[in-house]
């Protein structure tokens, strides 16, 4: 295996020697991986793509990155919520789709919803309380699968952008 000398500048030692303790003392192992990334990053920052971070699970969550382009941003308030929709085509030519719901109130009052109008409200049997925020991340192969995943409007809203190639060859 050949040998690469790098030369560190005394005030990046203190990061080099951080590597080698994260990476069990295999600093070379770091260097690569790092470089990995790094190229991995760039050539897609290149390529037009962003690098994408998101919040997924109950809130707070985890966070998970991938590299793609967003193609929609799209909200829709329901009965009980609010859901806001961002739609990526990845750097794979798969689609992302994030899904966040903000927290929720829920309320009920009476047995079995006997009770209407303004008696539900001064009721001794009423529930209520907080639902925490969620998000998801699904990725789908095909625009096909995407379409039978989400509301019609946002599939349609998606649709212009997903049949566009992703590079067009022009012959000028």
């Amino acid at each position: 295996m050949p040998n690469k000398t790098i030369y560190v500048s005394d005030a990046d030692l203190p990061v080099f020697q951080r590597a080698q303790e994260l990476t069990g003392g295999n600093l070379s192992a770091a260097i690569s991986r790092a470089l990995r990334r790094l190229v991995e990053v760039e050539e897609g920052r290149l390529a037009g793509f962003e690098e994408v971070t998101v919040r997924v699970g109950v809130a707070p969550g985890r966070l998970q990155r991938f590299q793609g382009v967003l193609l929609a941003d799209w909200n829709r308030s329901t009965g009980e919520s609010v859901e806001h929709y961002r739609v990526y085509r990845t750097r794979t030519g798969k689609f992302a789709v994030h899904t966040a719901r903000p927290e929720g109130f829920v309320w009920t009052a009476g047995t079995e919803g006997r009770l209407t109008g303004w008696r539900k409200h001064v009721s001794a049997d009423q529930q209520w309380g907080q639902t925490p925020a969620t998000a998801v991340l699904e990725v789908f192969a095909t625009f096909e699968e995407l379409r039978a995943a989400v509301p019609a409007e946002l599939a349609a809203l998606v649709e212009a952008h997903a049949t566009e190639p992703e590079v067009e060859d022009l012959d000028i």
